[in-house]
């Protein structure tokens, strides 16, 4: 992923402005600032949802902009290889059951049925929530509508998983579980690009930082400041 001069603003408010940075494959990056700093925007922006309105963003060294993800082809690419799992999990969910939701990605990708069926089966078995197959997402606690969320980006297989205050509103338990997930997908090479106010999730996955506007006590780690 690289941003290069890269510029974003809501209603003429600058959100992003003149950003510079690389992050590699297999990178696990946490990024940290103010609310409203915009790390939402920049998890958006490598998902694209939201595009430049300067400078440039490229995902294996294509950008990715307006005209770009206006291919089918070229969309339908990067949704497979990037993945975004939203901060409200119940906003991210919309289908009657959590078997469509899961399957809703690969049908999306035009893969075989045999094919959806046996990615849901394996995320549903991996993320130990088979049972909640045939139940309706919005009727789910916050911790099982985090895991479908999750289960549904799961299911594409991405290479890089953006997650944005993935600890928000979760149980002890619950946290503990996405922990040891995050260590799971680290450990298994995937590009990690987390947002959050946690210390403690921030010092368990980050390889290093990227800091937001002003930042304080973290000099002596591993960083990138960008100056909005």
């Amino acid at each position: 992923m690289e941003f290069r001069d890269f510029c974003f603003a809501y209603e003429g408010r600058p959100t992003l402005s003149h950003i510079d940075f690389t992050i590699d494959a297999g990178d696990s990056v946490v990024l940290m600032g103010d609310n409203g700093s915009g790390k939402s925007t920049l998890l958006k922006a490598m998902c694209g949802l939201v595009f430049p309105q300067q400078g440039s963003y490229l995902f294996d060294g294509k950008p990715v902009d307006a005209q770009s993800m206006r291919t089918p082809a070229f969309s339908k690419w990067l949704h497979q290889r990037v993945g975004f799992i939203f901060q409200d999990s119940d906003s991210q969910l919309f289908c009657a059951s959590v078997e469509e939701e899961i399957a809703f990605g690969p049908r999306q990708m035009q893969l075989g049925e045999d094919e959806v069926a046996r990615r849901v089966s394996d995320v549903c078995q991996l993320l130990g929530i088979d049972h909640l197959r045939g139940r309706a997402p919005y009727n789910l606690s916050g911790g099982e509508q985090k895991k479908v969320a999750i289960a549904c980006v799961l299911s594409m297989n991405p290479d890089a998983y953006c997650f944005d205050e993935p600890l928000n509103g979760l149980d002890q338990r619950t946290r503990e579980w996405l922990l040891g997930f995050l260590r799971q997908l680290k450990g298994a090479g995937k590009t990690l690009v987390v947002a959050t106010h946690d210390q403690s999730l921030a010092d368990e996955v980050a390889d290093y930082f990227v800091y937001f506007g002003d930042y304080h006590g973290y000099e002596d780690r591993p960083h990138i400041h960008l100056n909005r």
